[in-house]
């Protein structure tokens, strides 16, 4: 299901949550083709302040794809505009749920959201905001 512009009120919310696992974290290297030993290689990674491998930022940004086009609005959004900080570290194994909020909606069919992912701790490790145009009727 999706929901048109009109469909659409403020304070609207959608979630997604997903277990990062070590295979989504090489599959993601081999795609990207960011091989950064932080996120592949335990010994290098353990000399470093995290203590071993994180998960790439942007595989942990992009489960906002799942809300934006899966849930809500679902099926027919186009992805316009991201921004997004990083607050904190998300370990291989680590489940994170990405949450969207409707905040403003603009003419011509454009919706800004509030973007937040918490870990399985409820511990904040990513914000942002996104700008999508929403399904037509």
């Amino acid at each position: 299901m999706s929901y048109t512009y009109d469909q659409i009120n403020i304070g609207d919310t959608s979630s997604f949550s997903k277990t990062l696992s070590e295979s989504d974290v090489y599959q993601f290297a081999g795609i990207t083709g960011d091989l950064n030993p932080m996120h592949i290689n335990e010994v290098a990674a353990s000399q470093t302040p995290f203590g071993g491998r994180i998960v790439h930022g942007c595989l942990v940004d992009s489960l906002i794809s799942t809300v934006l086009g899966m849930q809500y609005p679902g099926p027919g959004t186009i992805f316009m505009e991201k921004s997004v900080k990083y607050l904190a570290p998300v370990k291989i194994g680590d489940t994170v749920t990405a949450r969207v909020e409707v905040t403003e909606k603009l003419p011509k069919g454009t919706v800004v959201l509030k973007a937040d992912y918490t870990n399985q701790d409820g511990t904040p490790v990513a914000e942002g905001e996104v700008r999508v145009k929403a399904p037509r009727n």
